[in-house]
This record gives C-alpha cells, sequence and structure tokens, in this order.
C-alpha cells in the first residue's frame, strides 16, 4: 500500500513537472530543447503520409460504397460478425438487385413480348455488371484499402505512441535543465563571501551550510539530467527509426495503388464490352421487331421473295452515294458487323456516311476507303 501511494505521489509529481514545464514554455518562461532538421522533416513527412493516408482511405471507401447509410450498415455488420468469428455473408449489388427486378418484371409481362424479352436481355446484363463490381469491390478492399487501414490502425498508433513518449521525456530533460539552472545561481548566490563588517560572524556558518546545501542540491540535478538525457537520446533514437519507415510504407502504398488502377482498369474493361454486347444485342432486336412488330412473316411471301437481310446485302453493295448530302463522322465506340451488310468501326476513326431511302433511321451507309456497308447512328458523332 505504501509503495502504491508513494508510485502515485512520485507519478503526480512528475505530471506537475510536466504540465509546469509544459506552460512556462508556451508563456516563454522558460527555454524548450529543439530537435535537428532531419527529426523535423521526418516529423513532418510522418504527419503528411498520416492526413493523406487517412483521405485517401476515407474517399475510397466512400467510391466503393457511396451510400453513408449502407456503408455504415455493412460495416457494422461486418464488426458483429468479425466478433461472432463467422464469415460475412455476401451481399448482392445494386446492379444484381435491378437485374433480379428485370427478369422478376419479365415473367409477369411475358418472354415473349417485346418488353418482356428486352427486360430479360437488360437483366441479365446488370446482374453481370453487378458480379463484375462485386469483385471489384473485393479486390480493392484486399489490395488497397487493408493496406491503408493497416498503417493507420497498426503502424501509424506506434509512432504516435514513441512520439507522445519522446515528448514527455523532452519536458523531463527541460525541467532537469531549468532545475540545475536555479540550483547553480543559487549555489553561487549562496558562495558570495559576505562584508565582514556588515555581517554578523554568525552569519559566515549559515553561509557556508547553504553553499553546501545547494552543491549538494546541484550534484544531485545534474545526476537527474544526465539519466534525463540519456532517456531522451534513447527514446529520439526509437522514434527516428520508427519515422524513417515511413519511406518504406510509401513504397508498400505505391504498390498497392498500381493494384488497385489494374483493379480498376479491368472492372471498367469489362462494363464497356458487356455494355456494348448489350448494346448491338438490343439494336439489332428493336431492328427485328420494328419491321414487323407484333405480328408473323407470311410463309408464302419468304419463300418467294429474298429476305430482309438479303435484301439489305444486295442494297448496300449497288447503292451510290448521293451527289450532295453526304457528310463526315467520328466514331465513337469500337462496332463488330453482324453480318457482310454492315462495316465494322473502331473509335475515334473519320468516315464518309450518307442516307437511303428507305433505310432504318437507326442506319446510315458508311464508306471507308473501298469499304461500305451499314452502320449504327448511336456509334457515331456526325461532324458536318
Amino acid at each position: 500500500m505504501d509503495f502504491s501511494v508513494k508510485k502515485l505521489a512520485s507519478d503526480a509529481g512528475v505530471f506537475f513537472s510536466r504540465a509546469v514545464q509544459f506552460t512556462q514554455e508556451n508563456l516563454g518562461q522558460a527555454e524548450k530543447t529543439e530537435l535537428d532538421a532531419h527529426f523535423e522533416n521526418l516529423l513532418a513527412r510522418a504527419d503528411c503520409t498520416k492526413n493523406w493516408t487517412e483521405k485517401i482511405f476515407r474517399q475510397t471507401e466512400y467510391l466503393l460504397q457511396p451510400n453513408p447509410i449502407d456503408h455504415t450498415g455493412a460495416r457494422i455488420e461486418e464488426f458483429l460478425y468479425e466478433k461472432l468469428d463467422r464469415k460475412v455473408p455476401s451481399r448482392p449489388t445494386n446492379a444484381e438487385l435491378l437485374g433480379q427486378y428485370m427478369l422478376e418484371a419479365a415473367k409477369d409481362f411475358g418472354p415473349g413480348t417485346p418488353y418482356g424479352s428486352t427486360l430479360i436481355k437488360v437483366g441479365e446484363c446488370q446482374q453481370r455488371l453487378g458480379g463484375a463490381e462485386r469483385e471489384f469491390l473485393q479486390t480493392s478492399a484486399i489490395s488497397f484499402l487493408t493496406p491503408l487501414r493497416n498503417f493507420l490502425e497498426g503502424d501509424w498508433r506506434t509512432i504516435s505512441k514513441e512520439r507522445r513518449l519522446l515528448e514527455n521525456r523532452r519536458l523531463d530533460l527541460d525541467a532537469c535543465k531549468a532545475r540545475v539552472k536555479k540550483a547553480k545561481a543559487a549555489e553561487t548566490k549562496a558562495a558570495a563571501v559576505p562584508d565582514f563588517q556588515e555581517t554578523r560572524p554568525r552569519n559566515y556558518v549559515l553561509s557556508a551550510s547553504a553553499s553546501a546545501l545547494w552543491t549538494e542540491e546541484v550534484d544531485k540535478a545534474e545526476h537527474e539530467l544526465r539519466v534525463a538525457q540519456t532517456e531522451f537520446d534513447r527514446q529520439a533514437e526509437v522514434t527516428r527509426l520508427l519515422l524513417e519507415g515511413i519511406s518504406s510504407t510509401h513504397v508498400n502504398h505505391l504498390r498497392c495503388l498500381h493494384e488497385f488502377v489494374e483493379a480498376q482498369t479491368a472492372y471498367y474493361n469489362q462494363c464497356h464490352r458487356v455494355m456494348q454486347d448489350l448494346q448491338k444485342e438490343l439494336g439489332r432486336f428493336s431492328s427485328s421487331f420494328g419491321r414487323n412488330p407484333g405480328s408473323s412473316p407470311d410463309p408464302v411471301a419468304s419463300a418467294s421473295s429474298p429476305t430482309a437481310s438479303e435484301t439489305d446485302v444486295l442494297q448496300i453493295e449497288e447503292v451510290q452515294p448521293p451527289a450532295s448530302g453526304t457528310r463526315k463522322a467520328k466514331v465513337l465506340y469500337d462496332y463488330d458487323a453482324a453480318d457482310t451488310s454492315e462495316m465494322s468501326l473502331l473509335a475515334d476513326e473519320l468516315i464518309t456516311v450518307y442516307t437511303v431511302p428507305g433505310m432504318d433511321s437507326d442506319w446510315l451507309v458508311g464508306e471507308r476507303g473501298n469499304q461500305k456497308g451499314k452502320v449504327p447512328v448511336t456509334y457515331l458523332e456526325l461532324l458536318s
């Protein structure tokens, strides 16, 4: 019990000494030990790394989980499952839910109707997009978010703890310096020889006794100063090594950033391919319904006359560009021809286009050198 009380009193004394030193420094009444320029640069670099890592980490979380309510709920659910030592269940993405609703709606509207069959195609596409998004979220969380979180919750907490300890050691060191300075001043004053004419002989004895006491106090303060200096130097070296490790952290985060960009690129490329395939399929699908919506073809007419595609092929090969009315167009997306009547396109290329009487308004005739064929209007930007 006595030991606990003594320790408590000692800790209280140390805390009070640090508080006094800190207050006097802020008031300009005490000197402060300054760290070298290299150490200050390491501290500034560490703070900068922590601040920007935290901002990038939070914003990446919002990017991957835009809805703050869903984000908070997901984090709480993950925390509970982690505490229960159970695997977090896989949650469907918004695109997957949209695709599911479209497929269910198609059943009620009728899969054979134009609207129902289109809902099926778009719903399946949305589910593929949702699957790609879920894979991207998982990859990004493992390769990018987790290393950033580990730095903030692991390495940075260790650095912060050692920095606080270093600051305490510095306050102790400066407090010891102040005590040594004060003790030496008192010793000098006590050791001054009094004037025999103005001072009683008894004061000689008191002066000698006070001088001896202050000499002992100076020796004690200098010993405490040496101990404080040793502890400060040791703690400064530990903190310096941790701060120099920030360079390794930057290298690790750079590698994680490359992996995040690769995952994001693969995700957007996959989404682009899925949407291109859907657009092509819907274009052919809407064209077939637009020619004869809601009715079946006449078998006699079909047998006695060429099909629409055969007519289109013949017309495209024989058609001549008009004397006026041709325009230049820039291709927005890559397009693969579905049959011989169409012309494949490459993004950003320039082609000549014009209309032909009787052709569907969704299509134009395009020419590129000796190549000629139908091209979809939605893939073009008309320039002149």
